[in-house]
């Protein structure tokens, strides 16, 4: 009787959404988001596509449903017994981590404005704003500014330690590098460049984060003071 061949060996667990989405967030980690395949998923999970596809419609529905998981688990940890300011640096905070150790969510934030990750974090920062007492009329562009502040700077941060590692260079020899072509520009034409070298050379990337925070929550307290609430509109303002 001839022998049967070996077959790949099949999980013997329910296959969940939850657990497509776990292994979706390891492959983006170790592969980035070019790596993320449903053969790549399907040898993963030791199961066939159709398995996955039963769950998951395509790519870009797991993407989001990946970004979405660590999104929630990073809201999940923000104290709510805190003050609004402290839960927006403590929001702020988490997604820059997250950013760091999963530097894929960025894009996948920009590819998805309209779905449940950045609505989700949108939420979560309006609801903070509106406790700060801004004016109703300014809590769009308040919630805005940190919502692209966040993902703006955290994903830049993500992004050049990428491309960094990729090319195995250390941060402090890229930042070095970048500090001597400032320093050697022209001084009539880039006089704050060059000025600002020696401190791009030095700086923290987290500290400057959090300073950029706290220079909007600044602005904040300006428009929730009890004077800024009653004073009008610049442009409605008439003169005597």
């Amino acid at each position: 009787m001839a022998k049967k061949s070996p077959s790949t060996p099949r999980r013997e667990d329910a296959l969940s959404r939850d657990r497509i989405v776990e292994a979706a967030i390891e492959l983006l980690d170790s592969a980035g988001e070019p790596g993320l395949t449903f053969r790549a998923l399907s040898d993963v999970l030791a199961t066939g596509p159709g398995s996955i596809y039963w769950h998951i419609a395509n790519k870009s529905e797991l993407l989001v449903s990946a970004c979405d998981a660590l999104i929630a688990q990073t809201m999940a940890s923000v104290d709510e017994a805190g003050a609004p300011e402290a839960r927006i640096r403590a929001i702020a905070l988490g997604m820059f981590a997250a950013m760091d150790e999963h530097p894929w969510i960025g894009s996948a934030l920009l590819e998805a404005p309209g779905q449940s990750p950045m609505v989700r974090l949108f939420e979560r920062i309006g609801q903070q704003v509106q406790a700060l007492g801004v004016p109703d009329a300014a809590q769009w562009t308040a919630a805005s500014t940190l919502l692209h502040y966040i993902l703006g700077v955290g994903g830049q941060n993500a992004g050049n330690r990428t491309w960094a590692q990729t090319r195995g260079i250390d941060r402090a020899h890229m930042l070095g590098s970048v500090s001597a072509a400032w320093r050697a520009l022209d001084p009539t034409e880039y006089p704050f460049t060059r000025a600002a070298a020696d401190q791009l050379r030095d700086h923290d990337d987290l500290g400057d984060f959090v300073a950029g925070i706290d220079l909007i929550l600044s602005g904040l307290r300006g428009l929730s003071a009890p004077d800024a609430r009653r004073r009008p509109a610049a442009r409605n303002e008439r003169r005597p």
